[in-house]
């Protein structure tokens, strides 16, 4: 989540999904964790909190079955062929 302020008319926007513009000349706008404006020395950065995603798909048991799965020896199995 981002706060961000602009210079020019003192509007705060914060981010959301939504575009959100100041208003002013200078168009400041924000989505998500994209700011844009025409002049960007008239932006200033409030707060600038990321969201951190879990990249783990797996619970912690799940890794640790995959670990153990991954560790076991193959089986050769013998066939006489005629």
């Amino acid at each position: 989540m981002l706060r961000v302020r602009c210079k020019k008319c003192n509007t705060e926007l914060t981010s959301n999904s939504k575009v959100q513009f100041c208003g002013c000349s200078n168009q400041m706008r924000i989505v998500d964790d994209k700011v844009g404006a025409v002049d960007l020395s008239q932006v200033e950065m409030i707060d600038a909190h990321k969201k951190n995603k879990s990249k783990n798909v797996l619970s912690q048991s799940d890794l640790a079955y995959q670990e153990a799965r991954r560790s076991r020896k193959v089986r050769k199995l013998n066939f006489e062929v005629k």
